[in-house]
């Protein structure tokens, strides 16, 4: 017989020999994941050794036992499998027995457990740029039909809600003026500010007026308003349609014969590039008034002197490429979070994911459609 050592009140087993070919497990004390768990290496030593054609158990030494028990008996039964011993298990509790039955008939799915293998560095580059060309066909798979779409809306074959737009509408315009009003204004005092600080060495400090009209009109403006929205409607976009996701709404609507572009994309779309241009002007308003308090309060500037200088610094052209520069954030906003959102998982997490990633994919677009066309606008003289 051999015996191995444990603690008072440790899972334990003993092996017993029964005539040549049966090998007994004694099972003994309490079987407990907080405890140390007992090994299966002596009951492996012994089938190598004998000539053992079948394996018994004995559970009557068990005084309590969870999920850990389970494990050491699978192991047992597959180190009796690969040799062709046959297990009884008529001396195991009738729950224990059920169990093991039950992950017998459940395989493992492949997969399952966590390798601490690390890839390779090739294999790295190789699942990122896999990953990248995959993400990429499925957004311009996305663009393309949401086109079609926009083909469907022109014919007036489009089927959405005009109930759910006009709410939307509500939601990325008069709702968003509070955080757009603030942000604005404070990007307007701080250019001012910076702008007064190295002006006021030369006393041009007039030219504040130039600098912030000019520069919030042009860019920062629509800039300012694009990153505002891709954080508080992008991700609203993505949450929404990634609960949608989750909760098989979407599905519903596939089965109910409504495409959920239609349904739910478009008016997320048509809502947000109708906003984005009021709300970009609304903003270029609160730069100009944050630029002025800054020329009221510090550069003891007039206010009838402050306007007439930013007047004739602010030129239709500019004022129209600003506005056309927001319209193209709004598209790029509306695609990224409706995109994510549809790209959403199964999982509460996967929601949370697709909001930071529709915010992340919008704020990147922005800012390489704004160098893009600020490149374009050099070129044609704008």
């Amino acid at each position: 017989m051999e015996v191995q050592t444990q603690s008072d009140g440790a899972p334990g087993f003993s092996l017993e020999t029964v005539g040549e070919a049966t090998l007994v497990v004694q099972l003994s004390g309490a079987w407990r994941l907080q405890k140390s768990a007992a090994s299966a290496s002596p009951v492996q030593k012994a089938l190598e050794t004998s000539h053992i054609r079948s394996v018994r158990f004995d559970a009557k030494a068990l005084s309590s036992w969870d999920s850990s028990i389970l494990i050491f008996l699978t192991k047992v039964t597959e180190l009796c499998r690969q040799k062709d011993i046959v297990t009884e298990r008529e001396g195991l509790p009738k729950e224990i027995r059920r169990l093991l039955e039950l992950a017998e008939i459940v395989p493992e799915q492949e997969g399952a457990r966590q390798t601490t293998d690390r890839p390779s560095f090739l294999a790295q580059v190789g699942t990122t740029t896999t990953g990248s060309y995959i993400s990429l066909a499925e957004m311009l798979r996305f663009l393309g039909e949401v086109t079609l779409t926009f083909a469907q809306l022109v014919k007036l074959r489009a089927r959405y809600r005009t109930a759910d737009l006009f709410l939307i509408i509500q939601e990325c315009g008069a709702q968003a003026l509070p955080i757009v009003t603030l942000i604005s204004f404070l990007v307007g005092v701080i250019m001012a500010f910076v702008g007064a600080i190295q002006l006021q060495q030369f006393g041009a400090q007039i030219y504040v007026a130039d600098l912030v009209g000019i520069a919030v009109v042009r860019d920062m403006g629509a800039m300012m308003t694009g990153i505002i929205m891709a954080g508080r409607t992008g991700a609203a976009f993505a949450a929404q349609l990634g609960t949608m996701k989750v909760t098989q709404e979407i599905d519903a609507l596939i089965t109910l014969g409504f495409s959920p572009l239609e349904y739910l994309v478009l008016p997320r779309m048509i809502a947000l590039c109708l906003m984005m241009p009021l709300l970009c002007l609304y903003s270029d308003l609160m730069g100009v008034l944050g630029g002025a308090a800054v020329g009221l309060w510090m550069l003891d500037l007039s206010w009838t002197t402050y306007y007439h200088q930013t007047v004739h610094a602010i030129t239709l052209t500019a004022l129209f490429g600003g506005v056309f520069k927001s319209a193209t954030y709004g598209v790029l906003i509306a695609l990224s979070g409706c995109l994510r959102g549809m790209q959403c998982g199964g999982s509460a997490s996967a929601v949370g994911e697709a909001a930071t990633s529709a915010v992340v994919t919008s704020i990147v677009f922005i800012v390489t459609a704004c160098g893009a066309l600020s490149v374009v606008f050099y070129i044609i003289g704008v």
